[in-house]
């Protein structure tokens, strides 16, 4: 088969197009045809290099995957050859302690699709028949591909750990980015008036369009003083943040008394400066975030076969420009998710 996969860490020239084997399920597994993949920020970082990571080489990347099913083994997974499927991109035990008790985002041997384990950036990916999901039907291989890993982490920011409520305000950093696009729609969906950021003008109106009332763009404002002036002094109930050290102090002076900060990301760098006075004083909520459980992907995918969310798609591009789809990724001039196809 092919496959876009590297030998070794390095920029997105490590990235090659070249034949790899086509891997054999084994038990409790699901051999998929794959229809489309699509990028995720996290396939930057495994092929940089994550040194708390144990990445095996060669790799090939790509956490959200959508195909048909090639090849199954056990009939009572109700699986056939041909079915339209995503793939859920968390892959856990569903034996310890976390995974028993419905939080299997938790899991102790908890691995994600394209990371620690071969993903979707080939002609075929080898899953856990667990893991595969029936496309709703309204979707094309494309959007399916681009909700799943984005999606889920939204999902759980929002509503799994932040409880957004109707009629709450929230601050979504980066309406641009996968996370970005889908916790909009979500929490415009959900009722809350959504405060967001962008990188530049062109991309004002595409947020606005998505269910934002107030755009903010990190080139010209004062993120917390267009907040608070949104606000009335006030500053929102949430801050949903995925960047880091670049919008950190911005995104903790937006928020009320009592607010919820929920973080999934450092795209900026990885450490951040607090003032713990500040914190106790105004009585504020710092909460880590990682992907989301099985429960809330479902929900997410209802939502998507409903279509009260959409998939957001930047570009389609062939497989074999998987190079060129990482560098874009870099150049931050994308909006929306960035899907390759073998």
């Amino acid at each position: 088969m092919k496959a876009a996969r590297f030998h070794q860490h390095g920029g997105p020239e490590a990235l090659g197009y070249e034949d790899a084997p086509v891997p054999s399920p084994g038990p409790g597994e699901v051999l998929v045809r794959v229809k489309a993949c699509a990028l995720n920020h996290l396939d930057i970082w495994v092929r940089q290099g994550i040194p708390a990571l144990q990445v095996p080489l060669p790799h090939i990347g790509g956490c959200d995957v959508a195909g048909l099913v090639e090849q199954v083994d056990d009939t009572s997974t109700g699986l056939k050859p041909g079915d339209r499927v995503f793939v859920a991109p968390g892959l856990s035990c569903w034996r310890c302690e976390f995974c028993l008790s419905g939080r299997d985002n938790l899991c102790l041997s908890y691995r994600i699709l394209g990371a620690q384990v071969d993903g979707g950036m080939a002609e075929f990916v080898n899953v856990p028949a667990i893991n595969v999901m029936p496309i709703p039907r309204a979707l094309s291989f494309e959007q399916a591909a681009a909700f799943p890993l984005t999606a889920v982490t939204a999902w759980h920011m929002l509503f799994g750990l932040a409880k957004l409520q109707p009629a709450e305000d929230v601050l979504i950093l980066g309406a641009g980015s996968g996370v970005g696009s889908m916790a909009v729609q979500m929490a415009r969906a959900a009722g809350a008036r959504v405060l967001t950021t962008v990188g530049s003008e062109d991309k004002v109106e595409k947020a606005r369009a998505l269910g934002a009332e107030v755009v903010m763009c990190h080139a010209r404002d004062d993120i917390a003083e267009r907040v608070l002036r949104a606000t009335d002094g006030r500053g929102v109930d949430v801050v949903i943040e995925h960047i880091g050290p670049a919008t950190w102090e911005q995104s903790l002076k937006s928020l009320a008394k009592g607010g919820r900060l929920i973080t999934c990301g450092a795209t900026s760098g990885p450490e951040v400066k607090v003032d713990l006075r500040v914190l106790y004083m105004r009585q504020t909520t710092v909460i880590g975030s990682i992907m989301g459980t099985r429960d809330e992907l479902l929900a997410a995918a209802k939502w998507m076969g409903e279509g009260r969310i959409k998939a957001v798609i930047d570009s389609v591009l062939p497989l074999k420009e998987a190079r060129a789809a990482h560098e874009r990724m870099l150049d931050r001039k994308l909006f929306g998710k960035i899907v390759l196809t073998p």
